[in-house]
């Protein structure tokens, strides 16, 4: 028996309570099982409990056996003296508080369903699985976890919001600064995620708007900060940006890297940040207020529209500096989109309408719910034991929130489906 199953039992109620009775045979009625505290002190605050003819307000506190009491030094500490209540699971040894009165004690294990055992045995006994309930997770019906995705999804924006949140802080709410530092780091994927945003946080976003005059200019500027133009190349165009950034550096008294932290290792060319930086540019000198045309967005199709654009000409023969390749344009495809919605785009449009007070979540889901879902090897996973496919990126999101955030930290008695495959 572990205590987080007794904190899980007492909290929900999830024991036989007409007969209650404590070890020394006086009547119990529990009117409030009281608010669970995750802090120190005792385990519950506030409860309400009827012992044999009088009604008792105070905390609760839970132990496998009531020795545990003693072990964890309650009888010194003033802070259990009001507890009401010791439940346990076992008791072994009578309790006493600092003032030396006894504390009355529930042994729950006489009041606890055999079956809610066996399917906890069940859920914990292979710590091994993938996943706890992947032989079960199938019979758990489809409105269940409809709903828990629900709640997961949004769980994962607000986890996701932190890092907007602090980025708004650290330039005063400049929504369209904060647009520009997220995309770049979504542009960079996961290998150039955190080079891109430090060359767009260390940019003040009024150099970005005066230089969007054309995509060339902000190629200069990106690359430029990227630290990827100190090498000796003879390509018109690898001078043309040389000598474009060293005119920025001086104009905007730039500090620049003295070698560029972009990586190519393990990315294809498509990939390679010199086509992503140059697609960048390209949105940004294709797009004025590109933060409020987002907001005003209301399906899929109008952002595929926006994001609608391509490397430069350069990049037609090339995907590094210095070799040329066959010729073929290197356009934002819709599922590179699809990442920039489901990290950025969508994340911050959900912090946008909650700070002016807009948010209704469910015509929010519907965005989402449009989003094609992602495809890796934890959705596939999961869709396999689940016996279903993820159909938009709503449900792929809820996934990866449910098996990073729960699952792998055996959270069942927290999840949904946990509690669904418990109770039987």
């Amino acid at each position: 028996m572990k205590e987080d199953l007794l904190h899980y039992l007492w909290r929900h109620k999830l024991f036989y309570s007409d007969d209650l009775k404590t070890v020394i045979g006086e009547e119990i009625v529990v009117v409030s099982t009281g608010t669970h505290n995750h802090n120190s002190g005792p385990d519950f605050f506030n409860a309400k409990i009827k012992i044999g003819t009088q009604l008792w307000a105070g905390n609760v506190e839970i132990h496998v056996k009531s020795s545990d009491w003693y072990v964890h030094n309650h009888e010194k500490d003033e802070n259990y003296d009001n507890v009401i209540l010791h439940v346990v699971w076992e008791h072994d040894v009578e309790v006493h508080n600092s003032e030396n009165s006894a504390i009355p004690t529930l042994e729950l294990k006489e009041y606890v369903s055999e079956v809610l055992l066996r399917n906890y045995q069940k859920l914990f006994s292979r710590p091994e699985r993938w996943i706890n309930c992947e032989k079960s997770i199938s019979s758990v019906d489809a409105f269940v976890i409809s709903n828990w995705f629900e709640r997961l999804y949004f769980e994962r924006l607000e986890r996701k919001s932190v890092l907007i949140y602090n980025a708004l802080e650290e330039t005063k709410f400049d929504w369209e600064t904060v647009l520009f530092q997220l995309l770049a780091r979504n542009f960079g994927l996961k290998v150039n995620a955190e080079a891109f945003f430090e060359m767009a946080s260390l940019l003040d976003f009024t150099t970005v708007k005066r230089e969007r005059i054309s995509q060339q200019n902000l190629e200069s500027l990106f690359f430029g900060q990227l630290g990827m133009l100190n090498k000796s190349i003879e390509d018109p165009y690898y001078i043309d940006l040389k000598k474009e950034y060293a005119y920025q550096q001086k104009k905007y008294k730039l500090m620049t890297q003295e070698r560029s932290f972009a990586q190519f290792f393990r990315l294809r060319p498509t990939n390679f940040p010199t086509i992503r930086i140059s697609q960048f540019a390209g949105l940004y000198s294709l797009h004025q207020n590109l933060f409020s045309k987002l907001m005003q967005t209301e399906n899929t199709s109008e952002v595929y529209d926006l994001f609608s654009v391509t490397a430069s000409k350069f990049w037609k023969t090339h995907y590094t500096f210095e070799k040329e390749s066959p010729k073929r344009t290197k356009k934002l495809t819709n599922s590179f989109i699809d990442l920039l919605m489901i990290n950025t785009i969508i994340p911050l449009k959900f912090v946008y309408l909650k700070h002016i007070g807009k948010l209704d979540e469910s015509e929010f889901l519907e965005l989402i719910q449009q989003v094609k879902s992602e495809e890796n090897a934890i959705i596939k996973k999961f869709d396999s034991f689940r016996k279903a496919k993820s159909k938009s990126a709503f449900e792929s999101q809820a996934i990866l929130e449910l098996k990073n955030e729960y699952c792998s930290q055996h959270k069942c008695l927290q999840c949904a489906i946990g509690n669904n495959l418990l109770k039987g």
